[in-house]
């Protein structure tokens, strides 16, 4: 249960874990154990179970003492700055790294095992800045980024109110929605972690925290002051305003990717001026091929390259999103399920739907080897084995290729990027850009939901 606080909570960001050593640089002064430290280079690493930290070779400025954990504390939190290098996208594919600026203040502790934690507290409202311009672009319309600075808010909130831990399931009795359960049934749900150290990570697995933004900063920035304290709330209690990139059509609900229960405000509908589902549900394998290859009108289908470099940041827009295809071979496919999941079915012979959301989204799907059967679920799970990163989304068909008993690849065929549930990225972006305001946007989305404003 999480209720709406107060007042403007700080937050503990969590921008590395376990990383042997960190290259930084300080723009402006901070302090360290009450003594100034000077802007400039510094590297830090461990030593024992101590953090040490220290100018770059040939600069003749101080140090604090080794400790467990070094704070930096900002002389002037609107204007000292550290930068570092971060990993992004992290086991997704367009991980890499980049050079990333932050305010607040910085510690460095001793993680275990020779590594550094890097810690960033930082109040909430200035670590939404960073957000909003990190999962959209900054030049994107006003209206997205006001709606997206809401639900930022509010599913951190929720998030923080919630023992949001990794949930694992195996098999049972009976399964989800009346589906009988396989004996060989291997469902995990992936959500927030409960971090220990903080409260939480920078990148998507989470929401993404890319530092300040270097363009289009300023407009972000004002869509987080401009809504300050707004949340979505339901029943009194902040929402789990969820999100993705691309529904492809239509979102999908709660209970397709985690918990088996279903959340009023994040009900399922079509991405279009008329939310109602479709006629034929896409739970059915007829429908659902149908919808693949014959979109309906949506928001969220939009290929055009001038606009999409308005709304979406520059790694984001070399995938394609709303309708896709990609092979694998069978041999990369058994590989994939070894390694990530140990299991060992020999051969591959079918990847064979067994239960489908409302957006079309695979939930369970049977995995066939010539050594024996098992299903798997839910929907990142699905993603995560059938690809060196993660497959788009699990709303796809996969068509056998080479001997229908025997194939040597798989083409899968699939619509959206992401898990489908809550505000569609870029059909917001569309709206934006045909005149929506940020309450229109918000209640398309999660019409269940209610506005208010939670602190100034």
């Amino acid at each position: 249960m999480s209720v709406p606080p107060t007042a403007e909570p700080t937050l503990a960001v969590g921008l590395a874990e376990g990383v042997g050593e960190l290259r930084l640089r300080l723009e402006g002064s901070y302090r360290s154990a009450g003594a100034p430290l000077p802007p400039g280079s510094y590297r830090a690493r461990i030593s024992g179970a101590e953090v040490m930290l220290e100018p770059e070779i040939g600069d003749g400025r101080s140090a604090p003492a080794p400790a467990r954990t070094i704070e930096l504390i900002p002389a002037d939190p609107n204007r000292s700055s550290f930068e570092l290098a971060a990993t992004i996208g992290i086991g997704f594919h367009w991980q890499q790294e980049r050079l990333q600026r932050f305010r607040g203040t910085l510690r460095l502790a001793a993680a275990g095992e020779g590594g550094l934690r890097v810690v960033n507290d930082v109040p909430l409202e200035t670590y939404l800045r960073s957000v909003v311009g990190s999962e959209m672009s900054g030049n994107a319309p006003a209206a997205l980024l006001r709606a997206h600075a809401i639900i930022s808010r509010s599913w951190l909130l929720a998030q923080l109110g919630a023992a949001g831990a990794v949930a694992v399931a195996t098999a049972g009795p009976a399964g989800p929605a009346g589906h009988a359960r396989d004996a060989g049934e291997r469902i995990r749900i992936y959500d927030r972690q409960a971090h220990h150290h903080f409260d939480v990570c920078a990148d998507d697995h989470c929401q993404r925290y890319q530092g300040v933004a270097t363009q289009g900063g300023e407009a972000a920035a004002a869509a987080v002051d401009d809504t300050r304290g707004l949340l979505l709330t339901h029943a009194e209690e902040v929402c789990d305003a969820r999100f993705s990139k691309c529904c492809g059509g239509v979102t999908e609900g709660f209970r397709a990717a985690w918990q088996d229960r279903d959340l009023p405000y994040l009900a399922p509908r079509a991405d279009a001026a008329d939310p109602a589902l479709p006629a034929n549900p896409l739970t059915g394998e007829g429908a659902f091929r149908r919808f693949l290859d014959h979109p309906p009108r949506a928001f969220c289908d939009c290929d055009d390259p001038a606009t999409l470099a308005t709304i979406l940041p520059d790694f984001d827009r070399s995938t394609t999103f709303f309708r896709w295809n990609e092979e694998r071979d069978v041999e990369q496919l058994e590989q994939l399920i070894r390694d990530k999941a140990g299991i060992e079915l020999g051969r591959l012979l079918g990847l064979e739907p067994v239960q489908r959301g409302p957006s079309g989204r695979l939930v369970r799907l049977r995995l066939v080897g010539e050594r024996g059967t098992v299903v798997v679920g839910k929907e990142l799970e699905i993603r995560r084995l059938l690809s060196p990163s993660h497959l788009r989304s699990s709303a796809f068909v996969a068509e056998p290729l080479g001997p229908s008993e025997r194939p040597n690849a798989f083409r899968f065929s699939g619509a959206g990027w992401g898990h489908g549930v809550g505000l569609c990225q870029i059909g917001a972006a569309l709206m934006a850009t045909r005149g929506h305001d940020a309450e229109s946007i918000l209640r398309h989305y999660y019409g269940a939901a209610e506005l208010v404003r939670a602190y100034r």
